[in-house]
């Protein structure tokens, strides 16, 4: 019960995180992509490289910690039900460059940061 508070909580820090991120993205670059999502989702994958392979390779940290940080806060914090709802939407819509673009940015993208995250949890 204790790990599912620890899954709850850090959920909620995240979610709550990547609404003001979104939110800030769209206010400054307007809605008609998502990257407000994108943003979310390469930053989320950034830092679970970093997370885990710091937790791997250099710290050991308590179980709990590690579910708060990656599956509560990082799982509330990335999108990819945002986002395959919004690449279906711009699909239905007749916008195929756009939704194609954005299943291309945001895949290579969020592997690409996951692998420089991997690289930079070795520095630490």
């Amino acid at each position: 019960m204790k790990q599912a508070f620890f899954v709850f909580f850090g959920g909620g820090i995240g979610a709550t995180s990547r609404y003001w991120l979104q939110g800030a993205v769209y206010r400054i670059v307007g809605t008609q992509f998502p990257y407000g999502t994108l943003l979310v989702n390469v930053l989320g994958c950034l830092a679970i490289g970093i997370l885990m392979t710091v937790f791997e390779e250099r710290f050991l940290i308590s179980p709990s910690l590690r579910l708060f940080l990656t599956i509560g806060i990082l799982g509330g914090f990335t999108t990819y039900s945002s986002f395959s709802y919004e690449t279906i939407v711009m699909l239905q819509e007749g916008n195929y460059f756009a939704g194609s673009a954005n299943m291309v940015y945001t895949t290579l993208s969020c592997l690409g940061a996951t692998w420089v995250g991997t690289i930079l949890g070795k520095l630490f």
